[in-house]
């Protein structure tokens, strides 16, 4: 009887045993794909604080050293190994500063590079120490009611929080006042909280599905994202080489979004620009650009953005289904600031910079000094060497008229003009596109910072006119 117990135990212990998750390796079944999928998004994910003045303090027409502070908090998705990161426009507008916490902690000060108010997206950059990880892209294009998904995000300032959830509904539109509305949004019951705007809605293999924007208030678990097909479409426009550089392309392409491929197709090319010389033709697919893969146009932007004029680039295409090895010259040809009358209608087009700056310096200032009153310099080395190593560069304020707008509001003779309406303003070619009658038609005000005094400081002014 002793040994039939004995047996019986040594079946039971092996059985058991049997029964048990190894803890070595992978094989670890707690270790799912999902899990793996939320532990490697925390590299391209960040943390984002900032900090703006009181209303009170804000809506005062001259600056004060004695206002009050409000901190908020949001989230980014990497766009771009050099530090560039996409967000929601709500997350930084109007904030005096914005601080990012990268996942290995390292904190680092944040500017804004360009956003769209109307699809409430911005992009802000950091200098990292390291190059970031980006976030690996999925499509919104087959998403099915019920998918299972997940919101990473700085959830009441609880960093990384993840929750999970559903597609409850595909194609919302979400008007949240009478200034802001959302078009075919992602309606998720994964629970967004504060905190969780700019930050990604994941699929279970952890690609980025959507970008959390809204939440239903005083509902429960009633949360909105930006299907990231849209999304991209947007961040193309933001990272325009031809919008932030003045460098124009002249390559006009179509976003191919499916479960099986993501892939850009060049649909037109103006004749004489960059992308002609380079050999470019409509058809191509575009599928790497100095190594770079690139999935869409949002991809093929930022592989040009800050490249040096007269620097070749390697481009990689498919021709008929060949590969084909090309040299793109940056800077060379003409601008690409025409129709193209062949191009898709869903093309992503940005608004060129170099149309405006054919006129001259003195016009591009002569501008600014009509509409706000300001006349403006380049800096020289000594302005350059106040502001190294914390802002890209400016231009400095020579003289405010008397009754101007910046005179009203706050800007003195000595200034650096950082920015304008969330833009830099490093140049006379940066002006010329801030100025433009089709960007301050519908401006009530125009937000500027300026550098005085060893501290930056931002305020509010209405130009004079916006039309020539």
């Amino acid at each position: 009887m002793f040994r039939t117990r004995q047996r019986h135990l040594a079946i039971f212990v092996l059985t058991l045993s049997a029964c048990l998750p190894s803890r070595a390796g992978t094989e670890n079944p707690r270790f799912t794909p999902l899990v793996r999928a939320v532990e490697s998004c925390r590299k391209f994910v960040v943390n984002i604080h900032t900090e703006k003045d009181a209303a009170e303090a804000a809506d005062s027409r001259f600056f004060t050293p004695r206002s009050r502070r409000v901190s908020g908090m949001g989230t980014g998705i990497v766009v771009d190994e050099r530090g560039y990161i996409v967000t929601n426009y709500h997350v930084i507008h109007e904030v005096d500063t914005i601080t990012v916490t990268l996942d290995d902690g390292e904190t680092l000060s944040a500017r804004t590079v360009s956003f769209d108010r109307k699809h409430d997206m911005a992009i802000i950059q950091v200098q990292a120490s390291r190059p970031l990880q980006v976030m690996p892209i999925g499509t919104s294009s087959d998403l099915r009611l019920a998918e299972q998904v997940f919101a990473v995000g700085n959830a009441f300032g609880y960093e990384y929080s993840v929750t999970a959830g559903i597609v409850s509904a595909l194609g919302r539109d979400v008007e949240v006042d009478e200034t802001q509305s959302y078009e075919n949004l992602i309606q998720t019951d994964a629970s967004i909280n504060p905190g969780n705007s700019g930050g990604p809605l994941l699929n279970v293999v952890g690609e980025v599905i959507g970008i959390n924007v809204a939440i239903r208030a005083g509902a429960q678990r009633i949360g909105f994202a930006i299907p990231i097909d849209d999304a991209r479409k947007t961040i193309s426009r933001l990272l325009s080489a031809e919008r932030l550089d003045g460098v124009a392309h002249g390559l006009f392409g179509r976003d191919i979004k499916t479960p099986e491929e993501k892939k850009l197709i060049v649909t037109d090319v103006a004749p004489g620009s960059a992308a002609a010389v380079c050999g470019i033709v409509k058809g191509d697919t575009v599928t790497k650009v100095r190594g770079i893969t690139v999935h869409d146009a949002a991809d093929w932007e930022r592989s040009l953005l800050g490249m040096p004029i007269g620097s070749e680039l390697d481009v990689d295409v498919l021709r008929n289904g060949e590969p084909v090895s090309l040299k793109l010259k940056v800077g060379v040809g003409h601008s690409s600031a025409k129709t193209a009358a062949t191009a898709d209608s869903t093309n992503t087009r940005t608004v060129s910079s170099v149309q405006s700056s054919s006129a001259s310096p003195e016009s591009v200032r002569a501008r600014a000094k009509r509409l706000f009153g300001v006349n403006l310099a380049n800096l020289n080395q000594r302005d350059r060497n106040t502001i190294n190593g914390r802002f890209n560069g400016g231009m400095k304020v020579v003289s405010v008229a008397n009754g101007s707008p910046a005179e009203r509001y706050g800007i003195q003779v000595g200034d650096i003009l950082l920015g304008l309406d969330g833009f830099e303003t490093l140049n006379d070619r940066s002006l010329a596109y801030i100025l433009q009658d089709a960007r301050l038609q519908n401006l009530k005000t125009v937000k500027f910072q300026v550098f005085r005094r060893n501290q930056s400081l931002v305020g509010h002014m209405v130009p004079t006119t916006a039309r020539q």
